[in-house]
């Protein structure tokens, strides 16, 4: 069981922000800093192929910058792997990347790429990084992971969000349970499990509850939010929600 339920932030949209008009303002890595001292744990920053949001500078700088960990999402490319390598980052989150996509879908397919991944796996954990697996919450990615040698998988809980918010209510309880379930299985197995995606203080809070999670990577709510109340208080709130749903659990 996991304690203090911790609680990393995406800053990858206050990037989105800046791109929408160029230059270089508003600065993510300044976001960064705020959140840090808001209480974030950690700060997660996914440097696309395309660029569309983090840009390569801005990992530079948060790799150097930080005061807490960074935790960068990123696919498993050449490019992206020898980036992690040279940059070090305390954690290395492989997810899956489509160039269609408005955001990341769904889970890495671990079992049918595995002989891919095992190699890149491997370089990651000699560059020093601690490597996640975006994956899905069901047996066979999770038994995967674990094969893979990953020590940490972040489970993802959008499916589960989006019948949350449309009201859909017996396919939320079910994919509540099939997060639960994965969440026990993980660690039965010795890997630490985070999950995120679509996360908002309401969601939050009842998945705290789970105490086999360790800690949320929580960005596009946590941005929308900062924008009518301030980044210092949407952390705040998240963090009491979270404490208050862990307490519960």
């Amino acid at each position: 069981m996991a304690d203090r339920l911790r609680l990393g932030v995406n800053i990858d949209h206050v990037a989105t922000v800046r791109n929408a008009r160029g230059g270089a303002l508003p600065d993510p890595v300044r976001a960064a800093h705020q959140a840090v001292a808001a209480g974030a744990d950690g700060i997660t920053a996914h440097l696309r192929e395309d660029r569309r949001h983090i840009r390569d500078a801005d990992m530079a700088r948060l790799a150097t910058e930080l005061t807490k960990p960074l935790n960068f999402e990123m696919a498993a490319t050449e490019e992206m792997i020898a980036l992690a390598q040279r940059l070090k980052p305390h954690a290395a989150c492989l997810v899956p990347e489509k160039r269609e996509e408005r955001t990341t879908e769904g889970g890495l397919d671990v079992v049918g790429q595995h002989n891919m991944l095992a190699p890149q796996i491997v370089r990651l954990r000699e560059a020093g990084c601690r490597v996640s697996l975006f994956i899905e919450a069901d047996e066979a990615p999770i038994a995967m992971a674990a094969k893979l040698g990953a020590p940490v998988v972040e489970l993802h809980t959008g499916t589960w969000c989006h019948a949350v918010a449309d009201g859909h209510h017996d396919k939320a309880r079910a994919e509540f349970a099939r997060l639960a379930k994965g969440a026990a299985f993980a660690a039965s197995l010795g890997i630490e499990v985070h999950a995120g995606h679509g996360l908002d203080f309401d969601t939050a809070r009842q998945l705290a509850a789970v105490p086999d999670f360790a800690e949320f990577n929580i960005g596009h709510f946590l941005m929308g939010e900062a924008i009518f109340v301030g980044l210092d208080a949407a952390i705040g709130q998240m963090r009491q929600a979270m404490d208050e749903g862990r307490a519960a659990g």
